[in-house]
C-alpha cells in the first residue's frame, strides 16, 4: 500500500462531528508510514553532525516546538546541553542515557526532561544505531565543559537544515513545508 494513501474507512462507523471546525485552526497533519518509510529511505534523514541525523515529523513555528527522530550511528558524546523548553522522548531502536543520570533510556522507554535540565547524551559503544523520538519545546542551548554557551537549536533552525538538506538531494527546499505548522 501506498503510505501517502489513506488506510480504507469502515462504511459501518459512526457519523462524526457534525458541526464546522473552529474558525483559523490549522490543518491537521498525517505522515503514513512516517515511522517505516523514515527508517527505511537515508535521504530522509537530514544531517545534523557527524553519524548523527534527524527526520521532521511536526515542525511548529506558531507554539516553538518540533518533533523529530533522531538518529545516532556513532558511540559516545552527542552533546552536552541545556532545553529551555520541556522534552518528550521515546525511544525506537537502541540505548542511550545522560551522564549526569543513573538511570538508561532503552528501546521501549519514555523520558521527560524538564526545563532548565542540563545532561550530557552517551551512546553506549556496543549500540550501532539508536533512534528516538524527540518532541521538544523551545530549543537546546549546546554548552562546553564549564557551561559556557556554544551553540543553540530550535524549530527555526531545524527548518533551515531541512531546507538546505532537501534542496541538496533533489526534493526542493519547499519539501520541508510538509512539516510546518
Amino acid at each position: 500500500m501506498d503510505p501517502t494513501t489513506p488506510p480504507l474507512r469502515d462504511p459501518h462507523a459512526p457519523a462524526g462531528f457534525a458541526g464546522g471546525q473552529p474558525f483559523g485552526l490549522v490543518p491537521e497533519m498525517v505522515h503514513g508510514g512516517a515511522l517505516s518509510n523514515a527508517l527505511q529511505d537515508d535521504a530522509l534523514w537530514v544531517p545534523q553532525s557527524e553519524g548523527v541525523w534527524f527526520k521532521p515529523l511536526m515542525l511548529n513555528v506558531s507554539q516553538g516546538y518540533f518533533v523529530n527522530l533522531l538518529r545516532v550511528r556513532k558511540a559516545g558524546v552527542l552533546s552536552c546541553h541545556r532545553h529551555t523548553g520541556p522534552v518528550h522522548a521515546f525511544v525506537l531502536k537502541g540505548r542511550w542515557y545522560y551522564l549526569e543520570h543513573d538511570w538508561v533510556a532503552e528501546e521501549g522507554s519514555y523520558a521527560f526532561e524538564p526545563p532548565g535540565e542540563i545532561h550530557t547524551l552517551y551512546v553506549p559503544p556496543d549500540v550501532p544505531e539508536m533512534i528516538t523520538l524527540f518532541h521538544a519545546t523551545g530549543g537546546y542551548v549546546y554548552i562546553d565543559a564549564d557551561g559556557n554557551p556554544v551553540g543553540y537549536e530550535d524549530v527555526f533552525s531545524k527548518i533551515g537544515h531541512a531546507r538546505k538538506h532537501y534542496e541538496a538531494i533533489g526534493l526542493g527546499a519547499d519539501h520541508v513545508q510538509r512539516f510546518i505548522r
